[in-house]
């Protein structure tokens, strides 16, 4: 009758395979996962400077000036502008072949120079950059006589398109020369 106490026996759970299964799980994630593979923008640096360069002197009316401030406000020329206005200013810059004096001699002497503020959005360079190309090309289609959509198809490794995208670049050499970005509020 008299009854003692049992003696209770701890129960464990068995977590051995537990490691086993969290690896399974690792492998199985790592390998059924796509991974994206983004590929950015697609700019071609220039190759490092071995010796310093002498710097050429151009003349200010051969340089198209092309500002953006921290705050996306775009300078062209000492001129506010919108960014749908900067394609027609470039064209006609890099089209005048000596016409205006205020602006380039020559497509061949024109440059254009580009330079944003650290705190630039990533938008507003990309939307820029964009037109400023833009204007090569639109300049480029118009000289081979043929709509910017064509010429923007014309493939290089194929002989008849790349001689007339050598004659295309020849009249209009892209010259568009990325200055650093420099602090904010200075420049």
């Amino acid at each position: 009758m008299f009854r003692g106490k049992k003696e209770r026996k701890d129960t464990e759970i068995d977590a051995s395979s537990m490691a086993d299964i969290a690896f399974l799980l690792l492998i199985f994630f790592l390998v059924t996962t796509t991974i994206v593979n983004e590929k950015g923008v697609n700019i071609i640096l220039p190759k490092k400077k071995e010796a310093e360069v002498e710097v050429m002197p151009q003349k200010e009316r051969n340089i198209f000036k092309v500002l953006i401030n921290s705050k996306d406000l775009l300078l062209v020329n000492g001129e506010p502008m919108e960014v749908n206005e900067i394609r027609e200013k470039a064209i006609a810059f890099l089209g005048n072949n000596g016409k205006d004096e205020n602006l380039s001699e020559s497509p061949q002497k024109a440059i254009i120079s580009y330079k944003t503020d650290r705190g630039t959005s990533y938008k507003m360079y990309l939307e820029v950059l964009d037109e400023l190309k833009g204007a090569y090309h639109q300049l480029r289609a118009d000289k081979l006589e043929i709509p910017l959509k064509d010429y923007l198809y014309l493939d290089k490794s194929e002989k008849a398109d790349e001689k007339l995208l050598k004659k295309a670049k020849d009249a209009y050499p892209m010259q568009l020369s990325e200055a650093e970005p420099t602090e904010s509020g200075k420049y």
